[in-house]
């Protein structure tokens, strides 16, 4: 099992759990869960609030509820054991990832891994030529434009006009003070740093933060968040065009040095699932930032060095690179930001 797979497998034990009179059936089934990576120093790799969603409509402690999905999920292949701890929160300790599995479903969906199945056809990047136009300004304008792209990934809000969520726009609008001197200078905020890196500034902090124009932002090294996850996108590409050269090509295959870079990929659902419910575009920038991070760390490993020839082990880690790169990309145009195949 993959992490993508967890809130649809607690949705199936939710119901399992009404079906068969563990849970009354006024409890209803939620349509979706929420499940997150653990904070660090919790239990766990994941975990999910989903026995306090039903518990009041079930009439039972969140505890009870919790003992009920846990006893059920404890015994689905793929999950090495469910803890409940506090009041009634599900922890989850997973087995492996796959490597083989997530490149082959990264390679079948592209650049929609990680959409649900409800997601719109298409969720394409649009222009900020016309941000500023916007009554709140580029800043709210840019967050606007990254949570209908998120939110569409979950099927939950699509096209351009139908407006940021309340949340999001109470958050931009508290910041307006903060903002306002930026609005004014929109302009040469894209002037100075370009429209990449603007939107980058933006988004890499909460709706309701300050965001920070400096010259870090045009860094060309990997001090820098921006150029580092841009930078490990053209990596991947570079590294596809460099395989081609020694005769050889990407498969999936299982790569046992690639874990840590398997693992964060295949969190990249649940980052999308969690930042549309919050709306915080926020989080997908953090995702992105270890995904490059764990990337850059990896790809020294996948050419053949010295006389070594290409094997199925360089292919394997080939594959993992690319889907890496596809995930980068698909993560980028979410938030409206190019992901150049050279840099």
């Amino acid at each position: 099992m993959i992490p993508a797979d967890l809130s649809r497998t607690v949705v199936r034990a939710v119901r399992c759990a009404v079906e068969d009179g563990e849970l009354p059936a006024r409890a209803g089934v939620p349509e979706r869960v929420v499940v997150e990576r653990t904070r660090p120093g919790g239990v766990g790799d994941y975990a999910t609030p989903v026995a306090f969603q039903i518990a009041k409509s079930a009439g039972r402690p969140p505890l009870d509820v919790a003992g009920v999905l846990a006893r059920r999920l404890g015994a689905v292949a793929g999950i090495e054991r469910v803890e409940v701890t506090g009041p009634g929160f599900l922890n989850f300790v997973m087995d492996p990832v796959s490597v083989d599995a997530l490149v082959r479903e990264v390679q079948a969906r592209g650049r929609r891994y990680g959409f649900s199945a409800a997601a719109s056809v298409s969720i394409g990047s649009s222009s900020s030529s016309s941000s500023s136009a916007s009554s709140g300004g580029l800043r709210a304008r840019v967050v606007e434009e990254a949570l209908l792209r998120i939110r569409a990934t979950q099927g939950t809000g699509t096209g351009m006009g139908t407006g940021m969520g309340a949340d999001a726009a109470a958050a931009v609008a508290a910041a307006a003070p903060h903002t306002a001197p930026v609005a004014k200078r929109d302009g040469d905020v894209v002037r100075l740093y370009g429209e990449d890196a603007a939107r980058w500034a933006m988004l890499c902090v909460a709706p309701h933060e300050c965001p920070s124009f400096s010259a870090r932002l045009l860094v060309q090294d990997e001090s820098s968040e921006f150029f580092r996850v841009r930078y490990a996108h053209a990596r991947s590409r570079a590294l596809v065009r460099n395989a081609a050269r020694l005769g050889f090509g990407s498969g999936p295959g299982e790569v046992p040095d690639g874990g840590p870079l398997a693992q964060v990929l295949a969190d990249y659902p649940l980052v999308l699932e969690a930042a549309a419910h919050r709306a915080a575009p926020e989080q997908v920038v953090r995702f992105l930032v270890r995904a490059a991070d764990e990337l850059l760390d990896f790809h020294y490993r996948v050419l053949p060095k010295g006389d070594e020839k290409p094997s199925a082990a360089h292919r394997a880690r080939l594959a993992l690179a690319e889907a890496a790169g596809t995930v980068l990309a698909g993560g980028l145009d979410l938030l409206g930001i190019a992901a150049p195949d050279c840099l």
